[in-house]
């Protein structure tokens, strides 16, 4: 949980919003959230600069999986993966999935399994567990068995993938826009609507996976 993850919590919490609301607004689970301030001073007491500062010292403690960075880059790091959340959210992704996406780019080798995702982002299994189904099922990462565990990977094809991913979502619902247009009729305005949405849908998807394909190489 980010430090203005705990701002937001915290006030939201003056403004009386129950767990559940708290956990809807910051895509994460209400147990989550509830652990979170359970932890850190209760409703009445919490507050958010205590609650980072005393989550990074439990962290300092704890052996990590994954390697930590060198102290005098964690403030720049931090602020830079928290530029790159922001963004990714922007762009669409929820919170927690962009989270998960940015830990997995910023991992030196491009990969983490479950486990090392949760403690490295301070989120419950559940939390990562939905975060990475979506991503796998946007192309943008792979899922490799590694006995009995599943490890995480971001590789140089992840962006190829998940264009083609995205135009194959579009053309699909170019196609749906021009049956839908058939049915309705071509002669209704309703009809040419559809008719002309479905034919700039189709062209730009098939352009987007044409592009793809020709410049994939700059990846390798």
């Amino acid at each position: 949980m980010t430090q203005q993850d705990r701002q937001r919590i915290g006030a939201w919490l003056v403004e009386g919003l129950p767990y559940a609301e708290i956990a809807r607004r910051l895509d994460r689970t209400t147990s989550t959230v509830s652990r979170e301030v359970g932890r850190n001073g209760g409703p009445a007491g919490y507050r958010a600069e205590l609650a980072h500062r005393a989550t990074e010292r439990r962290a300092r403690r704890r052996t990590p999986s994954v390697p930590p960075r060198q102290e005098t880059g964690d403030a720049a790091a931090r602020a830079a993966e928290e530029h790159a959340v922001e963004i990714a959210v922007g762009m669409g992704l929820p919170r927690m999935t962009a989270r998960v996406l940015i830990a997995l780019w910023g991992s030196d080798e491009g990969r983490l399994t479950a486990a090392e995702l949760t403690r490295a982002l301070g989120v419950s299994p559940a939390s990562v567990s939905a975060a990475v189904g979506y991503l796998a099922g946007q192309g943008l990462i792979q899922r490799e068995s590694l006995g009995r565990r599943d490890v995480y990977v971001v590789d140089d094809d992840a962006w190829y993938r998940s264009i083609l991913t995205g135009a194959e979502q579009t053309l699909q619902a170019a196609h749906v826009a021009r049956e839908s247009a058939q049915r309705v009729g071509l002669d209704t305005p309703a009809g040419a609507r559809l008719a002309r949405g479905g034919a700039f849908l189709e062209r730009v998807s098939l352009d987007t996976m044409e592009s793809a394909r020709r410049w994939r190489g700059l990846l390798a």
